[in-house]
């Protein structure tokens, strides 16, 4: 046995010592030099990107485990794609225990910098962004792991996403902090995966603050157990821009955090203010649904200590401002749909608005929802308990 760790020991100590640094510097041939670096790295190595920019015609992929593609600095090394003419993103990983950290990507074509079915994936101090006013033509997500597996996404800042600009896919055991996302369709998306912790982030002037999603007809389901937490969800105000079909062009502008079909979610200890449609959404998927495995309810969503400022004030949803009439021109902190059994702590503390309108759903909202109920005291902690049982 002791024989066996000895070895073992020796290999690590030996593959250190291999490890090595390939040091890109921008100019002349900067598409063939880069990626030829990511092809030519081993495990342990860093392909380390001077200060400068890159002029990249190309996608670039790296699927080698263990290698670190580090830059000089957020503000000093540039990956910029303006040029790019073909790819579905400008950087793509499709292996495990890889480190992108200390870069821009610029006007990448497609999305930003992508992992897929990657263990052990970090993103540290990156800027993904797309030049000018936001628009639909924009890659749809800025940093983009799906299908993966321990997730550190930290101190990574989006803008101009015409879908969501931090992501997270169909993964599990994920940690998403100290970022920022700004003038993207959703801020920070977490979509039907599983153990996420989204905290000390700020997501500001987007359409929507922080989306916790599970959708129907994709090959992992039943996301759950999520902490968002001690984020600054504030002045989302930027008008949707993406493109039409895409689930989240139907959210309304000015949502602050917005939970849908999700299990186990607790949103606690964030400030959230200046979202013109509502704080917090609580609701169910509400669209056609072909998948028989697909839960569309709400379960067991805890939303408590948070502190809001003024939201609500001008919900952007068919029949919002009739609610908000109702509520005495201004909606409540939390609204729920009501596609669920509602149990709640302090009732006399707590007022439920039951709305309900000749023309069809309450709130119609161009999304997958109609909503009954509007609860204006979240510091009680309302919870919602759902019993099993598929609603179509």
């Amino acid at each position: 046995m002791k024989c066996a760790l000895a070895a073992l020991a020796l290999c690590a100590i030996a593959g250190a010592a291999e490890a090595k640094t390939i040091t890109v510097k921008p100019g002349g041939d900067d598409q063939e030099r880069l990626q030829t670096a990511l092809l030519d790295a081993k495990p342990g190595d860093t392909v380390a990107l001077a200060a400068g920019t890159f002029k990249l015609t190309d996608g670039i992929s790296l699927d080698v485990d263990g290698v670190t593609v580090k830059g000089a600095g957020q503000d000093k090394t540039t990956l910029d794609f303006t040029g790019q003419m073909g790819g579905a993103e400008g950087l793509l990983i499709t292996s495990n225990r890889n480190t992108v950290r200390d870069l821009t990507v610029l006007n990448s074509k497609g999305d930003g910098i992508k992992a897929k079915g990657s263990d052990q994936i970090s993103f540290i101090s990156l800027t993904v962004a797309w030049s000018g006013p936001p628009k639909e033509t924009n890659g749809s997500y800025g940093v983009y792991p799906v299908s993966s597996t321990n997730v550190l996404i930290d101190k990574v800042t989006v803008h101009g996403a015409s879908d969501a600009g931090i992501y997270v896919g169909q993964s599990k055991n994920i940690i998403l902090k100290r970022s920022r996302a700004e003038f993207n369709v959703a801020g920070i998306e977490i979509e039907n995966s599983l153990n996420a912790d989204v905290f000390d982030n700020v997501s500001t002037h987007n359409a929507g603050g922080i989306l916790v999603f599970d959708l129907p007809n994709l090959p992992m389901q039943g996301g759950a157990f999520h902490r968002v937490f001690r984020n600054k969800v504030i002045d989302n105000d930027t008008q949707n821009f993406a493109p039409k079909g895409n689930i989240v062009a139907s959210v309304p502008t000015g949502t602050g955090v917005m939970i849908m079909a999700n299990k186990n979610v607790h949103v606690f200890g964030n400030e959230i203010a200046g979202n013109k449609t509502a704080g917090v959404m609580v609701v169910g998927f509400q669209r056609e649904i072909k998948d028989a495995a697909y839960e569309a309810l709400p379960i067991d969503i805890s939303v408590h200590g948070n502190t809001f400022g003024r939201n609500g004030w001008a919900p952007d949803f068919a029949g919002g401002d009739q609610i908000a009439k109702a509520s005495g021109g201004i909606l409540p902190p939390v609204l729920w749909d009501g596609a669920a059994n509602f149990t709640r702590n302090g009732a006399k503390e707590t007022r439920v608005l039951n709305v309900d309108f000749k023309d069809g759903p309450v709130m119609n909202l161009r999304l997958p929802l109609v909503t009954a109920l509007i609860l204006a005291n979240p510091e009680v902690t309302p919870t919602i308990a759902v019993t099993r049982g598929r609603r179509r």
